[in-house]
């Protein structure tokens, strides 16, 4: 059987990142993100070429999944409600309704799920990554949910 983790990049360093992924044994970082990079210097670890040497020292798979990355207007909607509710990106708690049936119809019911969950490694953990600390505040949750929906696949929030 294959486990989802989600995992997110804010408040955390790459040493306590890594070992979140040691402790639960994941064997692939599946990373969602449209754009593989994160502002201020205290990220500069989770920009994508960094990022992947640090996996590839500690033996994590790495793999990019820009089929299921928000598109720009996607994140767009998200920032304007995250403005009109005054809450920053680094400290959402939670998606907007309009943005999770956006994303819902047109990025997650266009990809086959089924080919991409087979395409991991199996009887292991793969991490669903992006920036949000929390998972109910990324698309990463909304991914996870749908692959347990249809799959029946484990899913842990790290």
């Amino acid at each position: 059987m294959r486990t989802i983790a989600t995992i997110g990049v804010y408040q955390s360093s790459l040493d306590d990142f890594l070992e979140k992924l040691r402790r639960h044994k994941v064997a692939m970082v599946v990373d969602v993100r449209q754009r593989r990079g994160v502002r201020g210097p205290e990220y500069a670890w989770a920009n994508s070429l960094r990022l992947q040497a640090a996996l590839q020292q500690a033996r994590i798979q790495y793999r990019h999944l820009p089929e299921v990355a928000p598109t720009t207007e996607l994140r767009q909607l998200q920032y304007r409600e995250d403005a009109r509710l005054k809450v920053g990106k680094r400290s959402r708690i939670e998606l907007s309704e309009a943005y999770r049936c956006r994303y819902v119809s047109e990025v997650l019911d266009q990809v086959d799920l089924a080919a991409l969950l087979e395409s991991l490694p199996d009887n292991a953990v793969s991490a669903l990554l992006c920036v949000e600390r929390d998972a109910r505040a990324c698309h990463r949750s909304l991914i996870a949910a749908r692959l347990h929906a249809q799959f029946g696949s484990p899913v842990l929030n790290l």
